[in-house]
This record gives structure tokens, sequence and C-alpha cells, in this order.
């Protein structure tokens, strides 16, 4: 099919075969298919939309495009998490561990931050000597030989995906589901896992701003699991605030520890138990929900968790020792309180705000080749819906210098909460459960 036929089939709302899309995806990796005319046929995807099948083809035609990881080697059924993107998302830190601990086998790649949101490969950095690079052979024998392994995302996956998106961000046609969910599961695909929990954002820190739009993604990515035979499940939760109270990649190791060590947030510690007992039920080590939930708390509890990530730090030359003694993760070189002026109940704090401050101080990169620094960031002093008094601390600062951005950051803290006299009504934390039987509605 000629390239204008391609793009005017799907202009006029029709279904591309599967031998189409991935003919496409090819010539267009090749060079052979113009940045304009792709532009032109993701618009008309944009308007139009695709049927389930068509998302499936587009996502394994770009999980082909390039490097595939072969987990076949690993014994059981390999799990992997994915979040959208919030702020103070340290969740896969605590995940993994857990869910290795009742032994379902966590073979995970994860990316870097970048703006508002945070990436799990910079957080273990923060660890001294942790290595986020290993060879596919290393990755498979650490996981057969203590259950996990978490590395950055290494050879060419999904190239197609990577050209389309830079695309699709220069020409007003990211906010497309079916184009969101093809990319997003193009990558979980080629990294090679059996099953996948997904953890979509809702919210103003998130990048879908309202519960239908979330759900709508997250069926989209559930359908495209069944219809290439990866067991998929999403879980909606808020990203109204920060999850949990750290924010900056050394703050939520520390908040890591303190949560596989039982005293974490309320917040961050039950979405961890909600997404480790659903992919204990994927990796068939539990039949239904309530046994899975028994034996992810079970670990927690009795500290095995702990102790897996502990584990996995030493597996991967990184220095253990800060689990026992988190003072030895880095520190910045000073703290400034931010504190409330008003009186009353915190009624919202922007998330994505207070991601944007932790960005300049540091902690975060507003391009792709900004360097982090591990030790600063954001501790949050106060939760929607807490009372506060004039003086109060809203949130600490914890930097290195004295700067203009950092001047900046406290500014955008201050308008970041929102008090009122009024108490506000909480929103929950667990929005909806998306499965291939359909949408379970929790609030």
């Amino acid at each position: 099919m000629r390239a204008v036929d391609f793009i005017q089939h799907k202009r006029d709302g029709k279904e591309h075969s599967a031998q189409h899309i991935h003919e496409w995806i090819e010539q267009y990796c090749k060079g052979e298919i113009p940045d304009y005319q792709m532009s032109a046929w993701t618009m008309a995807v944009y308007f139009n939309g695709m049927s389930a099948k068509e998302v499936a083809a587009l996502t394994m035609a770009m999980a082909e495009s390039g490097d595939q990881v072969d987990l076949s080697a690993i014994e059981g059924v390999k799990v992997d998490k994915h979040s959208t993107g919030g702020v103070g998302d340290k969740t896969s830190l605590i995940i993994a561990p857990i869910v290795a601990a009742v032994g379902v086998p966590v073979a995970k790649m994860s990316g870097r931050g970048l703006g508002h949101t945070g990436g799990t490969i910079d957080k273990l950095e923060s660890i001294q000597g942790f290595h986020t690079e290993l060879t596919q052979k290393q990755f498979v024998e650490q996981v057969n030989s203590i259950g996990v392994s978490l590395i950055g995302q290494s050879g060419d996956l999904a190239p197609a995906d990577k050209q389309l998106y830079a695309l699709r961000d220069v020409t007003a046609t990211v906010e497309s589901i079916p184009l969101i969910s093809s990319s997003i599961m193009s990558k979980k695909i080629a990294a090679g896992a059996d099953a996948i929990v997904l953890d979509v954002k809702t919210g103003n820190g998130a990048f879908m701003k309202t519960l239908e739009d979330s759900i709508k993604l997250a069926q989209a990515m559930v359908t495209i699991g069944s219809e290439v035979g990866r067991e998929t499940a999403a879980i909606i939760s808020d990203m109204d605030q920060p999850l949990g109270y750290a924010i900056g990649n050394a703050l939520e190791i520390a908040e890591v520890i303190d949560t596989l060590n039982g005293n974490g947030p309320a917040d961050l510690t039950e979405l961890c138990l909600t997404l480790a007992t659903h992919l204990v039920v994927l990796g068939k080590k539990a039949t239904d929900d309530k046994e899975a939930r028994a034996l992810v708390e079970g670990v927690l509890r009795d500290g095995q968790a702990l102790q897996k990530l502990k584990q996995l730090i030493a597996a991967q030359g990184g220095d253990a020792t800060v689990v026992d003694d988190p003072i030895r993760l880095p520190q910045a070189q000073s703290t400034y309180d931010v504190v409330s002026a008003d009186e009353g109940y915190v009624a919202a704090i922007g998330a994505e705000d207070l991601g944007l401050a932790a960005m300049k101080l540091g902690a975060g990169r507003a391009t792709k080749n900004d360097r982090i620094d591990h030790a600063v960031g954001i501790v949050l002093g106060k939760k929607v819906g807490e009372y506060v008094v004039k003086g109060d601390v809203l949130a600490t600062l914890h930097v290195n210098s004295t700067t203009n951005e950092e001047h900046e950051a406290v500014n955008i803290i201050k308008q970041a909460f929102f008090i009122t006299k009024e108490q506000p009504q909480l929103r929950s934390l667990l929005q909806a459960i998306v499965t291939k039987h359909g949408v379970q509605n929790l609030s």
C-alpha cells in the first residue's frame, strides 16, 4: 500500500490490517516514510482512533523494531511493573523486593527521570557503587540467583517508538490513547516479561489529569497485553499530591528503606501492597487477591522484603549497609524550611509543581543531558487534609547551594499548597482496578 493510501485509509476512519501496520513501521524505521507523512497519519489516528487489533499490531511492530530481551532462561513467571509517572513515586524499589521475597521473579528494566517525574535508575544510583548496567547474561543469572534485578534499559528497545514519540511531541499528537498505550506497552513487551501490572496515575501530577482518561488508557494497555499474550492488569492511583513525603533521589531511597522496615507513609505502603498483590497473583504464587495480600504483608512484616533489598544492592555492587544506616546515602549541605503563612486545612498540593521545584534544586532533569544531584530534594511536612497553623513547616528543602533556582523553588512550593478554612473531602488513593474482565471502581 502506498503511503498516501495508508494515510487516507485512517483519515477515512477505516481499519488497517496488521500486515500493513508492520510494513508502515518498518518503512518508517528505514527512512522510507518521511516525517511529514508519519505526522499526517498520527493526526488521523488522533482524530479517528484505532481498534484493539490495530493497537496490538502497532505495539508489536514497534516492539519488534529493535532488540527483544529473552528471559526464557529465568525460571517461573517473570513479572514487571510500570508506572505512568508521578512525583515521589518510588514504588518499584519497594514492590520488587516484596514480590521477589514471595518467590515471584522480578526482571525489571527501568528508565531515568525527565521533567517533573523521577526515574528509578537515578534513585538507585544514589547508592554508592550500585551498577545499573548488566549484561543480559548477568541480568538473567542474578534473577535466577536471588529472584530480582533492576537495571537501566539497555540495547535498542523499541527504536520505532523513540522516533515516533519525538515526532508526536512536536506535532500535538502525544495525547492519543492508542499512541500512548502502544508506546508504553511496546517497551514492556520488548523487555520480555510474562505478566505486567500497570500503575496508571491520575490527577494534577499525572500525565492523565482525569479519572475518565486514566481508565481509558488503562483499558487500552490491558487490552494490548491480552491481545499479545501477556497477562496484564492496571491500578488507577491518585497523583493529586506527591506519593509519600520524599521527593528526590537519596531522600526517596531513605523512604523506601523506612517502608520496607514497616514504617513507611500510609499511602505509599498501601499502593505498594496493592500492586505487589496483583503481581503475585499474575506470577501464579497465589490463587486470589486475598491469599496474595497475606503473602506480601507477611514478607514485609517479618523482614524478608528488607533482606531482599539488601541482597539486590549487594548483588549489583552497591553499599548494602545503607539499609541499616541510611545516613550513608548522599546528604545535602543544608536544609531550608518552607513555613505556612496561613492557618487552616491543606486542601490541595500541586504535585506537578513540587516535582518541578525539586527539578530546579537539581533532583531532576529539564533535558536529557542535565546532571542529577542525588542529595537534594524536598520532604513534605504536611499532606492533604492536615491542619496547619502559621509557622508550621509545609516542606523542607535539602539543598547544596543557594542560587536563583532555589529561591524560585521556594516560591513554587509556597504556591503549591492550598490552605482553606473548610476541611477538604479526601480523595481515595486507589481509584480503580482494570483487568481483561472489566473496570472495578474503588473510590
